[in-house]
């Protein structure tokens, strides 16, 4: 009940009653209470207006609350004369003896007219057209307080100007200094909090409800007690900084006394002085304060974690190591070097172990498993005992000790069986190894982003569950990690790139293209570990589709990948993706020195299979690409070496051998169908595709090549071109047997290249190709372009 941009004020039927009633002629004597800025002004008017109509004398007193005792006296005995026009607005409080004696009359008279916040409509008819897309906004933010609305009914978009903030300057101004307390602590939060408030003010609990009756009744405050949001803003923006830090100060110590909750007390305090230093909050009760927020904050946000210990301005090494954590949870890795090392190199005794545990799994994710193992030697932490063992293993050095006893919590015990699972990983069967990390996930989901790890157990079951043939293991375990955000924002990345990379090895590439390209608009740079499984992802993923310009446009970034992550066990899938890429482009020698090390690596582990099988697939490709028969028969005679050790590696060895088979012109229809359903079996679909479409391009029997085309289809997850016009039969014995120059042309076309450009390659003519490919269009029976391309791609990879 405001002064509008109407022509007229929203008035509600209470006041039109009052109104009827003068311009009836009957005596009115009526009191209109409610807070400030709910109109009551605005129906004064209305009733000294009606009463002019009337032609009627009356006494109409606004804001009665500030009237001295003998007024209000003189008042009551009108009222109490009964034949006088009397109308009386006031607050709520204050309430003195003789405001509550003319309320007492008043109200024998007439109940009292309470106006009340406007309704979404109400807010409607007030806005002017222009504003009335806006009537949710304003409604929310004015709480529908009829003066709160008049001053944002000239916004044109959903957020609050300045100058409506600072409008509010003149309701604030005036009040006392515990009133501005109160507004404060409710802009904090703790408007409810009577123990808080009680301990703020330094008064009882009857004084307590004074000040919070006196703040309800400027009507800055809305019912459930809480501010109105655009009195937040503003008690917030317009109140003197050092009084807003001082109340926020004394709350956070209040708090912190009770055992409660700290961190929305002190959040806004970092935005004082910038995140690295707090201009006028030091002092040890808001660093105290700070810390406990930080730990609030550790979990859920770990950079606001960092900005709170950062505001702490005399931070000792205790500090420092909260922050190297807090840093590295946020995965600001740098920061996390930085502090723990001044810790490590400060000579303080007692949080020199802690800051190396940080330093360590710091260093994991760049890459640098042998030296976070060496400063994980220097904690004395379980944890890092437990770490330092899968380091180890990582960089291929076997624990010569018994693992060390874990203390019975969550952290502790997962660590632990994350280390024993890595060691069961090289001396004992897969299934052991991914049972024990399986159990190792389970256990630290509850902590889910709370912890700092230098690897989830989640991660290390899934790369043994995809170094077994497990993939629809991998995909549970990452999908439960990633769901409970086990590791926190640092390890996200990792969890997303493994689930990628079952999507690439089933040969859903579209799926794995779209996790790289949401990795870059992140636009969050990539450790070095991270950065390796996406470049070989990308590098995969091109191999798969035969894009040869992306394979040569990344392989630069592959190579200085492997350079800046050195080989340990836990990479050796990008490495195994990268040794085929190097091979098809003809640069092996690159690759060379990273290889050797890999299997020097698996040599002093004792050549555990389940580590070295995927390793010997991709380079029995890379042999069998780069036309190295005999290097391919000594992977192959490996694989077969493990053949017995597991299942994975039993349908591996016997997938090597049929391929061999078929680049030797041998082609068994049945033993490679057997041999491209076993990898399917274990999850290697675009695998068992590729060899059931090579087999096919190099049979010389029709049939047998359109059963395995249609078997290829079939395990990539396509219909068997049963629909498809069938050709007509072709006199030539090797009619579905491409020679050796279709070959290279069929790659060359696939990769992407025009036929003047493969002619070029090829020194041949342009129509020549074309011949080419006419003629391999015919023997394969493809009817249009789309379909050949589709098969050829099958077919040469």
């Amino acid at each position: 009940m405001s002064p509008s941009t109407t022509a007229r004020p929203v008035l509600s039927q209470q006041v039109t009653q009052v109104l009827d009633a003068v311009a009836a002629g009957a005596v009115v004597r009526l009191g209109v209470v409610a807070p400030g800025g709910y109109g009551k002004t605005t129906v004064l008017r209305e009733i000294s207006r009606a009463f002019e109509d009337a032609g009627a004398s009356a006494s109409v007193v606004d804001d009665a609350h500030l009237l001295p005792d003998a007024e209000l006296l003189a008042l009551r005995s009108l009222v109490e004369r009964g034949d006088q026009n009397v109308v009386v607005a006031y607050r709520p409080w204050p309430r003195s003896r003789a405001l509550a004696a003319l309320a007492e009359s008043l109200g024998r008279a007439r109940p009292a007219l309470m106006p009340e916040p406007f309704s979404r409509e109400q807010v409607r008819a007030v806005l002017p057209a222009a504003a009335r897309g806006l009537v949710d906004f304003v409604h929310q933010q004015t709480g529908g307080v009829p003066r709160f609305v008049q001053r944002l009914a000239g916004v044109s978009a959903p957020e609050v100007p300045p100058e409506v903030v600072a409008s509010f300057r003149a309701d604030l101004d005036w009040l006392d200094a515990d009133v501005q307390k109160y507004l404060l602590a409710a802009e904090a939060g703790a408007a409810l909090r009577l123990d808080l408030l009680g301990g703020l003010l330094g008064v009882d609990a009857d004084a307590v409800g004074d000040v919070i009756e006196a703040g309800r009744a400027t009507g800055l405050v809305a019912a459930d007690g809480t501010l109105v949001p655009v009195a937040r803003l503003a008690v917030a923006a317009l109140s003197r900084t050092d009084r807003r830090i001082a109340v926020r100060q004394r709350l956070a110590e209040l708090q912190l006394r009770s055992g409660g909750p700290v961190l929305d007390l002190v959040r806004p305090l970092i935005a004082v002085g910038g995140a690295d230093h707090q201009t006028g909050v030091a002092g040890p009760g808001l660093a105290r304060a700070f810390r406990a927020a930080a730990d609030e904050a550790l979990a859920t946000d770990p950079a606001l974690a960092a900005r709170l210990l950062a505001a702490i301005g005399t931070a000792g090494p205790d500090v420092a190591v909260r922050r190297a954590v807090a840093s590295a949870m946020a995965g600001d890795l740098d920061a996390a070097l930085r502090l723990a090392d001044q810790v490590i190199s400060g000579g303080d005794v007692e949080h020199r172990g802690a800051a190396a545990e940080v330093a360590a799994i710091a260093l994991a994710h760049r890459g640098q498993l042998a030296r976070g193992t060496e400063l994980h030697r220097w904690s004395p932490s379980s944890t890092s005992s437990a770490f330092a063992v899968i380091g180890q293993v990582g960089t291929g050095k076997l624990p010569t000790a018994p693992l060390p006893v874990a203390p019975p919590t969550m952290l502790d015990g997962g660590a632990s069986l994350m280390a024993q699972g890595v060691v069961e990983s090289v001396t004992s069967s897969a299934t052991t190894a991914l049972s024990t990390l399986v159990r190792a996930a389970g256990l630290l989901e509850p902590a889910g982003r709370g912890v700092l790890l230098p690897d989830t157990p989640a991660a290390l079951a899934a790369l043994v569950a995809l170094h077994s043939g497990e993939p629809g293991v991998a995909e549970s375990v990452l999908d439960r990690a990633m769901a409970t955000s086990s590791g926190g924002a640092l390890m996200a990345v990792r969890h997303r790139l493994l689930r990628a990379w079952i999507a690439m090895q089933r040969g859903n590439l579209a799926q794995a293209r779209e996790a790289l390209v949401a990795l870059r608009k992140a636009g969050r740079p990539l450790e070095p570990r991270d950065w390796l499984f996406a470049v070989a992802l990308e590098i995969g993923v091109a191999r798969r589709n035969s894009d040869l310009a992306t394979l040569k446009r990344t392989w630069e970034q592959a190579c200085e990948a492997v350079l800046r992550h050195p080989v340990d066990l836990f990479t050796f899938l990008p490495l195994g993706e990268f040794a085929t890429a190097a091979a098809r482009l003809r640069d092996q020698h690159r690759l060379a020195p990273h290889l050797t090390a890999a299997r020097n690596l698996l040599r002093d582990l004792g050549d555990p299979c389940l580590w070295a099988v995927p390793l010997h697939w991709s380079a029995l490709h890379a042999a069998i690409i780069a036309e190295e028969t005999s290097v391919a028969e000594e992977h192959a005679a490996s694989l077969a070496a493990c053949r017995d050790r597991s299942r994975y590696a039993g349908v591996v060895s016997a997938a090597a051998e049929s391929w061999l088979d078929v680049v030797a012109g041998k082609v068994d229809a049945d033993q490679v169908e057997e041999s491209a359903r076993g990898l399917q079996a274990v999850g290697q679909w675009w695998d068992a595709a590729r060899l059931a479409g090579q087999a096919a391009i190099r049979t010389s029997d029709r049939q047998a090549m359109v059963r395995l085309l249609d078997c290829a289809r079939l395990l990539q997850g396509r219909t068997a071109a049963t629909t498809r016009k069938q050709p007509e039969p072709v006199v030539e014995a090797d009619a579905g047997k491409l020679s050796d120059r279709e070959r290279e042309v069929a790659e060359l076309v696939v990769g992407g290249l025009t036929y003047k450009q493969v002619g070029d390659r090829l020194f041949i003519s342009a129509k020549t190709v074309e011949h080419h490919m006419a003629r391999i269009r015919q023997r394969l029976g493809c009817t249009s372009r789309a379909e050949l391309l589709d098969q050829l791609r099958q077919i040469v990879g």
